[in-house]
């Protein structure tokens, strides 16, 4: 089978990356050393934040500005100033005396005070007046949940009902991980300064953060070697060099033969799902190993799909053969029929897609199991059971779990949900696309189909993993965006994302 060659344009080298708050805080800390004045920096972001400001909101005539005691409350300080020399009407608010501040935050106070900015000490009570508020709290320094006279603010600024630009990240965002500590501020955009945060596209950020806007504020963080991208975030321009033109005398077996092997007695559709989206990605041929009660509805479905019964461990054994890759899971079932062809599926010396049931039968039957060969493509629920924990501890550092489970595991895996990570040998990298109209049912078994094809047709496991989940994430966007998220179906997928990856 001839395989599409890797791109040089399909390197991490080619994407944004995304960087840890500690590696920031050094990244400041060596602009400082190189001659850069801090105070100088500080007016860097504010401005730029003001420019991203008029930009987003030109009516607005009047603005509140939320100011923490730290250098994130000091951006805010001078971008008051600003807001007043553009004869915006500014409510300012501190949420410290200006003469407890410290070093720049100071110096930023006392320049909008200068400036004619009034300054009001925050209280439980206090109204914001502005037609848009500027959250500057507390930057990429929390590691706490959010408590006392911060938790109110934040509150507060969520209730009153008008839009928000944060400065650098939402407050109660936790820089690293994405979780919300507590309660965070919900966003319309946020301007973050010299690293992108890994933080700010996955976990519960991306339903606070709304449009980012990223500002190197002329800090080149790559010219640093030595602090490398904690992750990288996926681009859509990864596409046009990832599917060129098709060679004029391939066939059936130039792109890959897809064995999707699912569909239990009585749960037929997940796999059905799988191997029309393998077969709309591509796929030269595409077979399903499934209950023979499933068969005749694929074939009405999806007539080009080659479905067979599978009534145990030796139909299942004998359907591998030829396979190039092997999708398994997709509604498996955990008895004993699902057992067998997990098992079968295992024995195979070819790439495999684990989703689903075959994810919790790992988890139960192969606690310790690990192969290169493979791509795990859990849920928060299955990865908890993978890794032994809970929901909640893998929500709280996404990107700590999928590192955690790959190095358990070995091959590539993705984290799915909000902000999808896809960890391998290469690093970690986070996908900024979808939307909530993909929490329905069957999108993990389109995306399992996705990546069985895409495994087939690319000589990197890994890089054929993060195409799937960017070509997976973008259809459902395109989708949502001509009819909408409300009523968005799995099988909507197919038809766009067969749009995406033709030249």
């Amino acid at each position: 089978m001839q395989r599409s060659p890797s791109s040089s344009a399909l390197t991490t080298a080619t994407l944004r990356p995304l960087y840890q708050a500690a590696q920031v805080r050094e990244l400041d800390r060596r602009t400082l050393a190189s001659g850069i004045e801090g105070f100088a920096l500080m007016q860097r972001a504010a401005s730029s934040a003001w420019h991203s400001f008029r930009a987003r909101w030109p009516q607005a005539r009047s603005v509140s500005v939320v100011c923490g005691a730290g250098n994130n409350g000091g951006d805010g300080h001078v971008l008051a100033a600003l807001a007043m020399q553009s004869g915006l009407k500014v409510q300012r608010v501190s949420m410290q005396p200006l003469e407890a501040l410290e070093a720049d935050a100071a110096r930023a106070a006392m320049l909008a005070s200068a400036a004619g900015v009034g300054v009001t000490l925050y209280r439980p009570d206090m109204v914001f007046e502005g037609d848009v508020i500027v959250d500057a709290l507390l930057g990429i320094g929390l590691s706490r949940e959010v408590e006392g006279d911060l938790r109110a603010a934040i509150e507060a600024i969520n209730a009153a009902g008008r839009p928000v630009l944060s400065l650098d990240i939402p407050s109660g965002i936790a820089a690293d991980t994405g979780a919300a500590l507590g309660v965070a501020v919900s966003a319309d955009c946020t301007v973050t300064f010299i690293g992108d945060k890994v933080g700010l596209h996955t976990g519960d950020a991306p339903g606070h953060a709304g449009e980012i806007y990223f500002r190197p504020l002329g800090v080149k963080a790559q010219a640093f070697f030595d602090i490398l991208p904690a992750a990288w975030r996926l681009e859509e321009s990864w596409l046009a060099a990832a599917f060129t033109s098709r060679p004029r005398a391939g066939h059936k077996g130039t792109f890959g033969h897809v064995l999707v092997m699912g569909g239990a007695p009585g749960f037929g559709g997940a796999a059905l799902l799988a191997s029309q989206a393998a077969a709309r990605l591509g796929a030269g041929k595409v077979s399903l190993a499934t209950a023979a009660e499933h068969v005749g509805p694929s074939l009405t479905r999806c007539p080009e799909v080659m479905a067979r019964e599978v009534r145990g461990g030796a139909d299942a054994a004998a359907m591998t053969k030829g396979a190039d890759v092997i999708v398994v899971g997709p509604g498996l079932g955990q008895d004993a029929w699902g057992q067998a062809v997990l098992q079968s599926a295992l024995q195979a010396d070819v790439p495999l897609v684990v989703d689903a049931d075959a994810l919790n039968l790992l988890a139960t039957r192969w606690p310790t199991l690990s192969r290169d060969n493979w791509i795990l493509t859990p849920h928060p629920g299955e990865a908890a059971r993978l890794l032994e924990c809970s929901v909640a501890q893998v929500q709280a550092d996404r990107p700590a779990a999928v590192r955690a489970l790959q190095r358990a595991r070995g091959g590539v895996v993705v984290l799915k949900g909000a902000g999808t990570l896809v960890a391998g040998p290469g690093g970690l990298v986070v996908c900024p696309f979808g939307n909530p109209g993909m929490a329905s049912g069957g999108m993990g078994d389109v995306l399992s189909g996705m990546l069985g094809v895409l495994a087939a047709q690319f000589d990197e496991l890994e890089l054929a993993t993060r195409l799937g989940v960017l070509v997976h994430a973008l259809a459902g966007d395109g989708a949502a965006k001509e009819h909408g998220e409300r009523g968005l179906l799995a099988s909507d997928l197919a038809s766009y994302a067969r749009v995406l990856i033709n030249p």
